[in-house]
């Protein structure tokens, strides 16, 4: 049984959602703000959040920041705010899904399902794969990247997508199939989703993203050669 942790100001939204996840045979704990949130995932382990971005003591960002510090549960956001900037900053930051208020309960329960199938099936799967091309190295089992000798700082969703380039490198995939095998989903996400984690991944890569090939109309490759 996943556990979930809502965090959420509004007790409505939280007894909803609580309603909802229980109704799926999720368990549920409940926190009313961010500080609250950080202070139970530091003495608890949680399968997944579902974090309010506006709230009061610690806003959504900064506790999801703060917890992924130490631990790396995948979160979804919810907020008022559907702004595409507001979006891209989450994803910056490591969070999963972003939900836009009013929304659906059964469509977050269903979101909810594809972030845990997809971390399920990654933790299921064990790779001790290392490469390296050139000065880059990649340590997928370690979850570990180096530029040039120097260890880069990025997203877990960063991660998640250089580790599915690097294991079909020379393999142009397209989009959706992107979508489908990093993010666990053909249907909630775009192409902008992708299309912005590429230029955030080449950004940490340095000169590196040369290795990262945009195929126009389709999707993108890892070009390198077998070392």
């Amino acid at each position: 049984m996943a556990h979930i942790l809502v965090v959420d100001d509004e007790i409505n939204i939280r007894k909803v959602v609580r309603e909802y996840a229980e109704f799926e045979g999720f368990e549920v704990t409940e926190a009313e703000n961010g500080m609250e949130a950080v202070n139970l995932c530091h003495d608890n382990d949680y399968d997944l959040i579902i974090m309010d971005v506006m709230m009061p003591r610690l806003d959504g960002y900064s506790a999801c920041k703060e917890i992924h510090k130490s631990k790396n549960i995948p979160v979804i956001m919810l907020s008022a705010r559907g702004e595409e900037y507001d979006k891209l900053f989450g994803f910056e930051i490591g969070v999963d899904d972003y939900v836009v208020k009013p929304f659906s309960p059964k469509e977050l329960m269903a979101r909810v399902k594809v972030v845990l199938k997809r971390n399920t099936r990654q933790d299921e799967q064990v790779q001790p794969d290392k490469y390296e091309f050139e000065g880059l190295a990649v340590d997928i089992a370690g979850r570990e990247v180096y530029v040039n000798g120097e260890k880069a700082s990025m997203t877990p969703k960063e991660y998640d997508l250089l580790f599915y380039l690097v294991k079909n490198k020379n393999i142009a995939l397209s989009r959706d199939k992107l979508l489908e095998e990093v993010w666990g989903y053909d249907f909630f996400g775009d192409d902008r989703t992708v299309d912005t984690h590429i230029k955030m991944l080449r950004n940490s890569l340095g000169e590196y993203r040369k290795f990262i090939v945009t195929l126009r109309g389709m999707g993108y490759k890892f070009e390198a050669a077998n070392q």
